[in-house]
């Protein structure tokens, strides 16, 4: 048998093997642990598994047991090839304290069973909500519709709440949508029953954000995965990162410049029957070296700013004109004010407020 001969049959014997290993059903599982955090005592809550078919046949599952009959699960039997799914496993919270439930998982995907987790705590001092949610998007209701998170320094994890409640006839699974790579939300419960209420979680990744000053985005409520985008259900998010104090650490005091302002609340209480007021505040500096104000932001609409310039020599004065619009200021949600970042010490982030009726 010469050895060509036995190339060749070797490769016959080894390309059926290869393809069969290649043709293995691969499952993949974003987080085999779910923390749902806290709930109320028989306020059943909810555990969202993402998977997926990364296999070249159709995904089989065979089975979805819990370790106890207070855990009920939802999942499709078949999945397609390539497809994203779901499993859902519910615990009815009819126990007080921490909590820890199991599922086995076993399908054509995978040669041994794998186990799916969800954690939290179940507390009789949950807060009822009901009646404090001025805000109505459609059969939600919420108790806020815009959040700050003010004065952050580069490196915090802040964590804001809305309170929401299904004032509706069906289960809804709400989330937020559009959420830049700083914010992240979590919904607990994530299945929120008629009559009940679910607490959303907002967390600012402030490692993330690229400015100083002032951040602004809009995320949009959704009553079930996939709801469209609409402007009726929109939370406004506004963030203030505080400029590196270490810029200030080797300053000589004595040398840094100063901000004087004639005032910081301005009155724009009455327009006198006209669409637009203005207003002027001076800033002086009063150091020994240049104020340089290097942002000027607006956390609403309805005004316009201008600044005669930006750099102000010791001893000097700029004007800051600020016009205000009575028709858009009287649709705000949130109190219209002004940011200015400077590299006075003392005053690194300064706030002008708009009085209003």
């Amino acid at each position: 048998m010469n050895r060509k001969f036995l190339i060749i049959v070797f490769s016959f014997l080894v390309t059926p093997f290869s393809f069969l290993e290649a043709n293995a059903q691969r499952l993949t599982v974003k987080n085999t642990t779910v923390d749902v955090g806290a709930t109320g005592y028989e306020q059943p809550v909810t555990a969202t598994f993402e998977l997926r078919n990364k296999g070249l046949r159709r995904l089989v599952i065979e089975s979805v047991k819990p370790d106890c009959g207070c855990t009920s699960v939802e999942f499709p039997k078949e999945v397609g090839i390539g497809d994203k799914f779901v499993i859902r496993m519910t615990y009815d919270a009819r126990q007080l304290g921490h909590f820890q439930k199991m599922c086995q998982v076993k399908s054509n995907g995978t040669k041994k069973p794998f186990y799916l987790t969800m954690k939290g705590v179940v507390k009789t001092d949950m807060r009822d909500y009901s009646g404090e949610y001025p805000i109505a998007m459609g059969d939600l209701l919420l108790d806020a519709d815009a959040i700050e998170f003010d004065d952050v320094n580069k490196g915090d994890v802040p964590v804001k709440e809305i309170h929401i409640f299904n004032n509706g006839k069906k289960a809804m699974r709400p989330n937020l949508m559009h959420l830049p790579a700083y914010l992240t939300a979590i919904t607990s419960p994530d299945h929120l029953l008629p009559g009940r209420s679910a607490t959303i979680t907002v967390k600012l990744l402030s490692d993330k954000l690229r400015d100083y000053g002032l951040t602004k985005t809009t995320l949009y409520v959704a009553h079930n995965p996939g709801d469209k985008v609409s402007q009726d259900r929109a939370i406004e998010v506004a963030t203030v990162l505080l400029p590196d104090m270490k810029q200030f650490e080797k300053t000589n005091k004595a040398l840094a410049p100063v901000l004087n302002m004639s005032e910081t609340d301005v009155d724009f209480t009455d327009f006198g029957g006209k669409p637009k007021k203005s207003a002027t505040v001076t800033l002086t500096n009063e150091g020994q070296s240049p104020l340089k104000i290097s942002s000027l932001q607006l956390f609403t609409a309805g005004l316009k700013v201008t600044l005669s310039k930006s750099e102000i020599a010791p001893g000097q004065s700029t004007h800051l004109k600020i016009t205000g619009t009575a028709a858009e200021l009287q649709k705000l949600r949130t109190r219209p004010r002004i940011l200015m970042i400077t590299n006075d010490p003392d005053h690194a982030k300064v706030v002008v407020n708009i009085k209003l009726r």
